[in-house]
């Protein structure tokens, strides 16, 4: 604790505001606990940026640590571009301080001499990817700390080719962010270097949505849909995306439509939980809708929930989603005559093998990297003679062809319409789509378990786990024996039953993934963004039919509920 009570007494003279100075003294005379949350380590500018709790300290979000990770951006800029005219493009999203910070920001950016499109309302992520390229910037940010809790806010940086920072870049601007002091933060910004973007961008980004999104289908003006944007950024692009599409029965959820940091009709602004779209789906059963649209604060994410066999409506999980969107893509491309072996989708890790079974039918290739949207972007720019088609993760994250370099909703709710339009159109459904998917291939159930583990302790306990998980193997899991484990730490994939062991070629990564003799999956990792520790469960069955799907998939639920109790979590 006396090392903590020094580290912030540094916060009480300059560089540090008044303001700031007496909220951490405060804390040293009353709050031991919530001093040392606040001081007990650095807040980490990690492969992507960072996420964290707002407030005084080096573990929050606050004027001091995104200022320093933005002049050590700056530095790395200026570095690596010395005879250019550098530009970035900053986007920020609903939550408290976001338009503050991306002011913030852009100040220390110019205050380096660099050239900053602001954008000049929130706006949604992928635009702000896409602006990276419409714009020709070096760089991109975005004030966001995605489907996290109110206090929370974050900074996400992007790279010239409007995906998130990768090797080698990631860690090298690291590097000059962890040389720096705060006192070395140059704060005296130069305005004429901002210019504030918002109308024409939208325009372009609409177009190129459109244009990747829509497909010759018939019925739009018959499918009912209805879409929440949980307070966040997407009310500023996705009515307006369905609309050129030629949707016209669309029912916003008004009481969520208006854009507030403090999300005060959920418990979680995730549309991934089924209590985020409660009033999306009570407005669906009132105007009969056909499907229900829900995004994240900055709309990377979307939940998709559309009528099952009894005729209620059910949240799809990403990997169904995205396992959907892709055998709908693919089949697009063959139907124009598209496909010549050079084409390829994108997954990761942790998703679902259902991707890479329904693209192996097309003879498509499935590209696997580690969790995290970046790498599918670093997938397009490492293999520029491919075209990509699509590609997802198991986070209700999916990527509509390259005009976007991040997981987009926008265009995502929009591919997800054109589905279900589709389907409709053919007296069929989105969910009896997905069922026919099954039966063509394998019925997959998967299953995530977060464990939220705070602070220094939980840290810890993470740590120790991830030790535990890894040092003494599992051998069976629910009476299937575990043929392999694949450490992305120490890169390397061991069959437990010959000891031989395959190099894995991905980046090194904190992750644990166990494989059985009968095709069920169990990941372990730790969240870069949250403090928790994510579980994987993925388990399959063969269906021949839409009542084999019926009667199995209470079985596989089981099966899942044994694994969850025998990994004690």
């Amino acid at each position: 604790m006396k090392d903590i009570i020094e580290k912030a007494k540094q916060w009480l003279a300059a560089p540090f505001d008044a303001e700031t100075q007496k909220e951490v003294e405060n804390l040293i005379n009353t709050n031991a606990e919530d001093l040392n949350d606040r001081f007990y380590k650095d807040a980490e500018f990690g492969t992507g940026g960072m996420r964290g709790i707002m407030g005084s300290g080096t573990n929050r979000i606050n004027k001091y640590t995104l200022g320093k990770a933005t002049q050590g951006l700056s530095n790395y800029l200026q570095k690596s571009y010395p005879k250019e005219t550098i530009k970035v493009a900053i986007a920020y999203d609903c939550r408290h301080n976001s338009k503050e910070f991306s002011k913030l920001v852009a100040d220390v950016l110019t205050a380096n001499n660099i050239q900053v499109f602001l954008f000049e309302e929130l706006r949604p992520t992928p635009e702000l990817s896409f602006a990276v390229n419409y714009l020709n910037c070096h760089a991109g940010i975005v004030l966001t700390a995605s489907h996290n809790p109110p206090e929370y806010n974050g900074y996400k940086v992007y790279w010239t080719d409007g995906g998130q920072i990768v090797p080698p870049e990631d860690k090298e601007i690291i590097a000059e962010v962890n040389k720096l002091t705060y006192s070395d933060i140059n704060y005296k910004n130069n305005d004429q270097l901002i210019t504030y973007v918002g109308q024409e961008l939208d325009e372009a980004f609409w177009n190129a949505s459109l244009k990747n999104g829509t497909f010759d289908v018939k019925g739009r003006e018959n499918l009912k849909i209805v879409f929440t944007s949980l307070h966040g950024t997407s009310i500023k692009l996705i009515p307006e995306v369905l609309k050129r599409a030629g949707y016209t029965q669309v029912y916003v959820v008004e009481e969520q439509a208006e854009p507030n940091g403090d999300f005060p009709t959920v418990k979680s602004p995730n549309p991934e939980e089924p209590e985020a779209l409660e009033m999306a789906v009570d407005l669906a059963n009132k105007h009969n809708a056909d499907i229900v649209i829900g995004t994240d604060p900055d709309s990377d994410r979307v939940g998709i929930a559309v009528r099952d066999l009894e005729g209620n409506m059910k949240l799809l999980n990403g990997n169904q989603t995205m396992s959907l969107m892709t055998s709908f893509l693919i089949q697009q491309w063959e139907n124009k005559g598209k496909l010549n072996g050079k084409q390829f989708i994108g997954s990761t890790i942790v998703s679902t093998n259902l991707v890479n079974e329904i693209a192996d039918s097309y003879n498509v290739e499935t590209k696997v990297g580690l969790t995290g949207f970046k790498w599918i972007a670093k997938m397009i720019k490492d293999f520029p003679n491919q075209e990509f088609i699509g590609g997802g993760e198991e986070s209700f994250g999916y990527m509509v062809g390259d005009f976007v370099r991040d997981k987009d909703a926008v265009t995502s709710a929009l591919l997800a319409c054109e589905i279900a339009a589709d389907a409709k159109a053919k007296n069929s459904s989105f969910y009896d789509e997905l069922l026919n998917i099954y039966i063509k291939h394998s019925f997959y159930k998967e299953h995530l378990v977060s464990l939220v583990k705070k602070g220094m302790e939980g840290a810890q306990e993470i740590k120790q786990m991830m030790i535990d998980f890894r040092n003494n193997p599992l051998s069976v899991i629910d009476g299937e024996q575990v043929v392999y484990l694949n450490d992305y730490q120490s890169s390397i994939r061991r069959n437990l039953i010959t000891g031989l062991e395959e190099k894995i070629t991905v980046p090194s990564s904190n992750v644990l993934i166990y494989e059985t003799d009968k095709g069920t999956k169990v990941a372990c990792r730790p969240s870069g963004t949250e403090p928790k520790i994510k579980f994987y469960i993925s388990v399959k069955s063969n269906v021949n039919n839409v009542e084999e799907v019926k009667q199995k998939e209470p079985l596989l639920d089981k099966k899942i509920q044994r694994i969850v109790k025998q990994l004690g979590i």
